[in-house]
C-alpha cells in the first residue's frame, strides 16, 4: 500500500499545504502599534506622577502597580485576550502579560474552586517564569559579586 505521507519532505509539503500562512507584515505592525500604545500609556502616568511630586521611583511603581491591575482587570472580563489576539507579543511583552499569566489560568480554574482550583492554577504558566527569573537573577548577581573587583563582604 502506497502512503502520500511516506517521507519527511510529503509530510511538510503537506503540513505547509494545509496550513494558512501568517501575515507577517501585519502581525508585526500590530505588535508594535499595541505595545507602544501600553508602553506610551504607562509614560502617561508615569509623566503625571512625577508632575504631581513623586520621585522616579516611586512614580515607577505606580506605573508598574496600575498596568498590572488595569491588566488583571481587563483579563477578567476577557478584553485583554481579544486584545491578545490582535496584538500578539505586542500585549505580552510589557509588564501587563505577566498579571495576563496569571490571572488567565486563576479565571479558567476558578470552577474548581478558591483553593485547588485558583489557587493551585495560578502560577502554572508564570510559576516556571518566575523561578528561572530569580534563579537567573540570583546566579547573575553572583557572578558579578565574585568577579567584581569592588565587591566587599559587609
Amino acid at each position: 500500500m502506497n502512503n502520500p505521507l511516506d517521507t519527511n519532505k510529503d509530510y511538510q509539503n503537506y503540513v505547509d499545504k494545509k496550513s494558512p500562512n501568517s501575515p507577517l507584515i501585519k502581525n508585526c505592525f500590530n505588535a508594535f502599534w499595541i505595545g507602544g500604545l501600553i508602553c506610551s500609556i504607562g509614560q502617561i502616568i508615569f509623566s503625571y506622577c512625577t508632575f504631581k511630586g513623586l520621585d522616579e521611583t516611586s512614580s515607577g511603581t505606580v506605573v508598574s502597580i496600575l498596568l498590572i491591575g488595569l491588566s488583571a482587570f481587563l483579563t477578567g472580563l476577557n478584553i485583554f485576550n481579544k486584545i491578545g489576539k490582535i496584538a500578539g507579543a505586542g500585549s505580552l511583552v510589557p509588564i501587563t502579560g505577566f498579571a495576563n499569566s496569571i490571572v488567565a489560568p486563576a479565571m479558567e480554574y476558578k470552577s474548581e474552586g478558591y483553593i485547588m482550583g485558583v489557587g493551585a492554577k495560578m502560577f502554572t504558566v508564570a510559576g516556571p517564569v518566575l523561578v528561572y527569573g530569580i534563579s537567573t537573577s540570583i546566579i547573575v548577581g553572583l557572578i558579578y559579586f565574585i568577579f567584581n573587583t569592588n565587591a566587599i563582604l559587609v
